[in-house]
């Protein structure tokens, strides 16, 4: 079983055409994980256990934030779980396929693993299920990170920790990460001698631009300072 992880069962495999051979990667690493990415938890466990959809409550995004502030720590935690059971599948999924293994320093070298992992999180963001209405990608993001590449994880919950302390701002927080993912990343791997792919640092950048794109509501809110604030204490 961790031979088949490592290498992939199409490891070796001779394709009789190049043609074929695209499509089942296309399959493989794009199609199946943005399925698999528009399972939206938040939306589900609050059809299933509240009677609503939770994208007509609170801030109406079908995300971890919405579902804490609308329905507490114990609906959330069912979405966190949900979330990034669905984005480790998703890596599972290809890494059967053609392979999961570290190189230098656990960074994780297989392109289409990032490739798989940015669909799964389209597919949050825009999930087929639900009329293309999801969440912002932020915790699948988060997951991603932390199976493919664990030191730039670190680094980059430090940071989101840090700014969540200082400004109470969970939006300001994700936002800033997620554009500098591609930039961490990029940086992290060239201190330890790795070369970064193209495709996967443009995976990257468009990862980040997308949880931009997610937060531009909060971003109104921030500027004329009505956006929500986040604190590890209900305040007295």
């Amino acid at each position: 079983m961790l031979n088949i992880l490592q290498n992939g069962v199409l490891s070796g495999v001779v394709f009789p055409s190049v043609t074929l051979a695209a499509v089942l990667a296309v399959l493989i690493s794009l199609v199946v994980p943005y399925l698999l990415g528009s399972i939206n938890s938040a939306v589900l466990i609050s059809r299933l256990f509240y009677g609503a959809d939770i994208r007509t409550q609170g801030s109406g995004n079908g995300g971890l934030t919405n579902m804490l502030r609308v329905y507490g720590k114990k609906a959330a935690l069912f979405v966190l779980l949900g979330d990034m059971l669905k984005t480790a599948l998703s890596l599972l999924f290809v890494a059967i396929f053609y392979g999961f293994q570290y190189g230098k320093f656990a960074f994780a070298c297989n392109s289409l693993l990032y490739v798989a992992g940015t669909f799964c999180i389209i597919g949050h963001i825009f999930p087929a299920y639900f009329k293309f209405k999801g969440g912002k990608g932020v915790l699948c993001t988060a997951t991603m990170v932390l199976i493919l590449s664990p030191i730039v994880f670190a680094v980059l919950f430090a940071v989101f920790l840090l700014l969540l302390v200082v400004t109470h701002y969970v939006s300001l927080s994700s936002i800033t990460v997620g554009l500098l993912y591609p930039f961490a990343l990029n940086r992290i791997m060239a201190l330890f001698g790795i070369v970064s792919g193209g495709l996967i640092i443009l995976l990257t950048v468009l990862i980040g631009l997308l949880i931009f794109y997610c937060h531009r509501e909060n971003i109104v809110r921030l500027k004329e300072r009505r956006e929500n604030r986040f604190y590890f204490r209900k305040k007295k």
